[in-house]
C-alpha cells in the first residue's frame, strides 16, 4: 500500500526549523542583539550546556544564526541572527504579545 502525501504546508516547513523546547527561547533572546554564549546560557533557563550547543549548531546549519568567534583574550562566542534569522523579527514579536495577552494562569490557582 502506498502512502499517501500530505501536502506541503508552510507553516510546519517554518516549525521544523524553530519549534522545539529551546529554540523558541534562545531565538527570543538573539532577537534584539547579539548575545554570548554563557550569557544565552543564564537567559534560558534549564538547559544545559550541551543542549545549547546543539540547539544553536542547528539554528546555525539551517541558516538562523551566525557564529562569531573573537580573537581576545581572553576568546569569546558570539551568537547573532542573520538576514535571514532577522526575518523571524515580526514572528517572535508576533509570539511575544500573544504570549503576553494570553499568560497562562499558574496550576493550582482558579
Amino acid at each position: 500500500m502506498a502512502e499517501s502525501k500530505a501536502p506541503w504546508c508552510p507553516v510546519t516547513a517554518t516549525v521544523e526549523v524553530i519549534g522545539g523546547r529551546w529554540k523558541p527561547t534562545i531565538l527570543f533572546q538573539l532577537k534584539d542583539r547579539p548575545r554570548r554564549f554563557n550569557e544565552l546560557r543564564r537567559l534560558v533557563p534549564g538547559i544545559t550546556q550541551r543542549m545549547l550547543t546543539l540547539q544553536l549548531r542547528a539554528l546555525e546549519q539551517d541558516g538562523i544564526v551566525s557564529r562569531t568567534v573573537h580573537n581576545t583574550i581572553p576568546p569569546h562566542v558570539e551568537y547573532s541572527f542573520t538576514k535571514k534569522g532577522c526575518m523571524l523579527g515580526p514572528i517572535l514579536d508576533a509570539m511575544e504579545a500573544w504570549g503576553d495577552a494570553h499568560r497562562p494562569r499558574k496550576r493550582g490557582r482558579n
